[in-house]
């Protein structure tokens, strides 16, 4: 406020010390100019003179604004802490009883939640033990099950086991031993070829050798060639082979391996000498084994299927080859089939083709006949339209009627060409 005072002052001397240098500055007129410079000084001083008591007077009511301020600020100061510190006492008293009433409902959750934990336990407990005993009377009930499907299954595997002591009985007998690679082959040659293109123990050459099949190859004759198919199952020496290779004896392995080969060698030679007979045969015969497995050692023997096929003309077959090579010879059959239609279909377009050229020398007769028909009818039309001139000329003169008997031409009919003739 003070310093609002003082420059308030300072502008009054400002305008009063402008007013001075603007008479100052006038022309000057003799006396009157030290005059007014008297009296501007008086008046300033006084103008001084009474900022200077304004300005003690303001600083005065300063101070003791300034005196009653601190006095007010100190009894507020006072005013507030006395109410700061009611404040704190009732905040620590609600903050206490707040504190306490907490702790009260605190306690009173933990009993509620120790008491909803009990219970659940309880339900738990109890659904456990239901779960647990009904869980025990599945699996209970599922051992037993598996117990009984497994004595079921050792009843099975006794008597699968009692059928296999009975199928190696059955295959210790070299007769019912061919008899199942015969059936074995006789099913393949059903399922491959159409009927009627095998025949089975059918006899070969002068002797009294019988090969099991004999297949008719499709060819164009009246007595088509035959393939010989025997079927042949050495199981001592395969068996043999077997049982080394599963005991790891590498001696005993290889000498199975060579009594397979000589076996397979000897069979093929008695094929080649008894049922390869051309031409009733064809140049080669076929041994067939019943095994996959079988066909496979004998596959292993480094060039022994070579040797057979180039020796005794011999081929090898197992149960995964011999449909390929049945349908190869069943496609024979279809070709064979597909010509003879092509035959039949070729003599009947070429019947076809004389009995076009008879329609058309039938055609021609008629088309001659038909122009001399068209030529009768045109000369019946001018036939009749000459009676109709001689019936207008009736009612005519009668010199007339020479010159109508003259235009008559008589029609004699047809002659050779087919043409009419007047």
């Amino acid at each position: 406020m003070s310093s609002i005072i003082v420059l308030l002052s300072i502008a009054v001397c400002a305008l009063l010390l402008g007013a001075g240098l603007t008479i100052l500055l006038r022309p000057k007129s003799g006396g009157t100019d030290a005059d007014l410079l008297a009296r501007l000084y008086v008046l300033v001083e006084r103008e001084a003179a009474t900022a200077r008591s304004d300005i003690a007077a303001q600083r005065n009511s300063m101070v003791e604004m300034e005196r009653a301020m601190g006095g007010r600020i100190e009894r507020m100061r006072t005013e507030l802490a006395e109410q700061l510190g009611a404040l704190a006492g009732g905040l620590g008293r609600e903050q206490a009883e707040a504190r306490a009433a907490q702790a009260e409902a605190l306690r009173n959750l933990a009993d509620t939640s120790a008491q909803q934990l009990a219970s659940i336990r309880r339900a738990v407990t109890e659904q456990l033990h239901e779960a647990v005993e009904q869980q025990m009377q599945t699996s209970f009930q599922r051992v037993l099950e598996q117990f009984s499907a497994m004595q079921k299954a050792m009843g099975e595997v006794r008597a699968m086991t009692g059928q296999i002591g009975d199928l190696k009985r059955l295959f210790s007998n070299v007769k019912t031993r061919g008899g199942w690679g015969e059936a074995q082959l006789r099913a393949i040659l059903d399922d491959v070829l159409p009927p009627g293109t095998y025949e089975s123990n059918v006899r070969i050459g002068n002797g009294n050798d019988v090969v099991e099949f004999a297949i008719r190859m499709p060819v164009k004759s009246s007595t088509p060639p035959l393939l010989p198919v025997d079927s042949k199952f050495p199981t001592e020496a395969y068996e043999r082979l077997l049982n080394a290779a599963d005991e790891g004896d590498t001696a005993g392995e290889k000498a199975a391996r060579k009594s397979l080969e000589n076996t397979m060698r000897l069979e093929a030679r008695k094929i080649s000498s008894k049922y390869i007979h051309p031409p009733k045969t064809v140049e080669f015969a076929v041994l067939y084994l019943p095994t996959d497995g079988l066909y496979t050692e004998v596959a292993r023997m480094p060039g022994l299927i070579d040797d057979l096929g180039r020796q005794f003309r011999v081929m090898v077959m197992g149960p995964a080859l011999m449909p390929a090579m049945l349908r190869t010879i069943h496609l024979g059959y279809v070709t064979l089939a597909l010509e003879e239609r092509t035959e039949t279909i070729a003599r009947l377009l070429g019947a076809t083709r004389q009995e076009m050229i008879k329609m058309d020398g039938v055609l021609d007769k008629l088309a001659r006949n038909a122009q001399a028909m068209s030529f009768s009818i045109e000369e019946a039309r001018r036939r009749t339209r000459s009676v109709s001139r001689k019936l207008r000329e009736l009612d005519e003169p009668e010199d007339n009627a020479s010159g109508t008997e003259e235009s008559e031409i008589e029609f004699t009919g047809v002659d050779s060409n087919g043409t009419a003739s007047v």
